[in-house]
């Protein structure tokens, strides 16, 4: 089989490949009729950033979601969240935004806690290595995240209802697996799939190596812990596609490698793009601006303000990736703004329905009080 290849996903599906974009035109107006549909319309939205493998598979990732295909099913689709904290913050919402999306096309998705990842830390997009916390810490935050991801997924059930049949919405943690695992068995049944060269030459690695910090042996493992959790669910719940911020690919291409060898079927990643602020810095708890999700951290008000203060030169991305409203209103909200600025209409749009999906209809009313 040819190497798989990597490619934006705006350059390879919108326009890069030819006789797809009348189609994918078509897509975007029956935004839930299909497998471009589905994809094309969060392309639109600007939600989806990077697509792997973007070719030489047997099964392409279209192929997944198209409804009128022979043996067509609902896919499930995954995307993690490493417990370094006890609280979700904004950064982490395009992923569950994107896990709603599928979901609301009626396929499953699962939220994956890193109860047990999240000991040895990510390295991906990091100059030095995180701070260590210990089991007892780690399995605190990892409850909290569970309780809040679980929040999230009745508000969204509640709330935004559409008329379709959705897919289940499943909350997990990686250390019920590994719980179970003795280091000498799992480094003899998986390590031997993984090679040096590959892992060494991942970008989250090389940038890690050539800093004064250098890279611990916990956090050089981490990518193989990753692609094991891929290949478990997988395995388990036939889980094909891992969503993941745009520093996670390495990882992805990870698990995709490994569970290819082990089974030689394909599977994919979808990237989302990673929400920063106006200087550039990506938003989250190791920056140090983290606007968090849980109530006791950021008051429904602090969360609905954030949104409120926006620039209007980010405001018409931002209602596209953190709302469920169609692109038509999203374009009528823009024209009356665009007559009214000072009004900040499209900004309380915005802060009404991230508020509503986070907090609640009380919460929306209580920051609006």
């Amino acid at each position: 089989m040819a190497a798989p290849m990597l490619r934006c996903f705006s350059r390879c599906w919108w326009s890069g490949t030819p006789g797809l974009s009348g189609v994918l035109a078509l897509g975007l107006r029956k935004a839930h009729s299909g497998a471009q549909g589905l994809l094309a319309a969060q392309k639109a939205r600007g939600l989806f950033k990077d697509f792997f493998p973007e070719r030489g598979t047997k099964l392409e990732l279209p192929q997944l979601f198209d409804r009128s295909a022979a043996g067509y099913s609902p896919q499930t689709i995954y995307c993690g969240f490493d417990p370094t904290g006890d609280s979700l913050h904004v950064g982490h919402l395009l992923a569950l935004l994107s896990l709603f999306h599928f979901q609301r096309a009626g396929h499953n998705v699962i939220a994956l806690v890193g109860g047990a990842t999240a000991r040895l830390g990510d390295p991906s997009g990091r100059t030095k290595e995180r701070e260590a916390l210990d089991a007892e810490r780690i399995g605190a935050n990892a409850r909290a995240l569970r309780l809040g991801l679980e929040a999230l997924a009745a508000n969204h059930q509640q709330l935004f209802t559409d008329g379709r049949t959705w897919g289940s919405f499943t909350v997990l943690d990686n250390s019920a697996w590994y719980q179970k695992q003795h280091l000498v068995d799992f480094l003899a049944a998986v390590g031997g799939h993984f090679r040096m060269g590959t892992l060494l030459s991942r970008l989250s690695v090389q940038t890690r190596l050539q800093s004064s910090e250098g890279m611990s042996l916990a956090e050089f493992f981490y990518q193989v812990l990753q692609a094991y959790d891929f290949y478990y669910l997988f395995q388990r719940y036939g889980c094909r596609v891992q969503l993941g911020g745009s520093d996670q690919l390495g990882n992805i291409v990870s698990g995709y490698e490994f569970i290819h060898k082990l089974t030689g079927e394909d599977v994919f990643g979808i990237t989302v793009p990673l929400i920063t602020n106006t200087t550039g810095a990506k938003l989250g708890k190791s920056a140090g601006n983290a606007v968090w999700l849980n109530r006791d951290k950021t008051s429904p008000f602090e969360l609905y303000q954030f949104f409120v203060r926006l620039q209007d030169d980010s405001v018409e991305r931002y209602l596209k990736l953190f709302t469920f409203l169609p692109l038509p209103e999203i374009d009528h909200i823009m024209q009356l703004h665009v007559k009214e600025p000072e009004k900040r209409s499209a900004q309380k749009r915005l802060a009404a329905e991230v508020t509503k999906l986070v907090h609640g209809r009380e919460g929306l009313d209580s920051a609006k009080r």
